[in-house]
């Protein structure tokens, strides 16, 4: 069978990586612009053609794939004169693999129905390594039968591909996941931290919490960097985890509902940005507590 054509929007790290993937399983790919030009310029050298905006794109794709950091720039893409909503053809598929507000999500999905096409969001799990290697986790949510015809192309991108319910249940469900592992890698960064100020060893502290129940990957993923000094085993920015755990809040008062656990982790993160250290990866939110602990 023929393949679907695929336009994709952001090229970041892991936008770039499942890019290479989808050019390493046939794909034919239009892509748009990112300020890190060296990743665009890599998919054209394989073949990918370049669109000059969001609508040029739709207008050439069957399935747009969107991988973004917010739900702005996600919605800025969709709408207007040129935005992919404005040229989308009659049955495309439209995929926000992004981590955005289930809200904005429900909202652009009634803007692409009503042009003819179908909206999916689905948030992924794992690394732009695991994206490389087709082995990403993928929490897709929508229409059961578009979703059935792009399920060729996810399981290509895809480890883990599951379909959880109707449009916005994927950034549901991502939110909640990302909740909860951000304030759980923000209390153990602390931890560690702690275990510096009262003049303990690190190695000790997790010993004994990794022999209980305690133990998680996520705390592996801290005592990696703690530890052993690798913080790339959890590559995920302290801005983007704020962003998140952000989000979570956001969409639990749009639920009516008052989250108390996320207010420390967003505040923890919110206070390393304003240390400058926005760009940091969320392990060396140790160094972060280190600091403080010891004013």
């Amino acid at each position: 069978m023929t393949k679907p054509a695929i336009g994709f929007i952001g090229l970041g790290l892991m936008g770039a990586a499942m890019v290479g993937r989808l050019m390493d399983r046939g794909y034919g790919l239009t892509v748009l612009g990112h300020r890190e030009r060296s990743r665009i310029d890599a998919a054209i050298a394989r073949g990918a053609v370049e669109a000059e905006n969001a609508k040029d794109l739709a207008s050439a794709s069957d399935i747009v794939m969107l991988c973004m950091g917010t739900s702005d720039q996600v919605e800025s893409r969709m709408e207007g004169e040129n935005g992919v909503i404005a040229g989308l053809k009659p049955g495309a598929v439209v995929i926000d693999f992004g981590t955005s507000l289930p809200g904005s999500t429900k909202r652009l999905g009634a803007l692409v129905d009503a042009a003819g096409g179908t909206m999916l969001d689905a948030p992924l799990g794992r690394t732009p390594m695991h994206a490389k290697d087709g082995l990403l986790n993928i929490m897709c949510a929508g229409d059961e039968t578009a979703f059935a015809q792009v399920r060729p192309v996810l399981d290509d991108l895809g480890e883990n591909v599951f379909h959880l319910g109707p449009l916005g249940s994927g950034h549901t469900i991502k939110l909640i996941n990302n909740f909860f592992a951000m304030t759980t890698a923000s209390s153990m960064a602390e931890a560690f931290a702690m275990a510096d100020k009262a003049g303990v060893p690190r190695q000790g502290l997790y010993d004994v919490m990794s022999a209980g129940p305690l133990h998680s990957g996520m705390m592996d993923f801290l005592k990696a960097y703690a530890v052993d000094g690798n913080p790339e085993m959890l590559a995920f920015s302290v801005k983007n985890a704020a962003k998140d755990v952000g989000y979570y809040g956001q969409m639990a008062e749009g639920l009516g509902a008052q989250s108390i656990m996320s207010k420390c982790a967003r505040a923890a993160l919110r206070a390393a940005i304003e240390d400058g250290r926005a760009e940091d990866l969320v392990p060396q939110m140790v160094d972060f507590f280190t600091t403080k602990f010891g004013d």
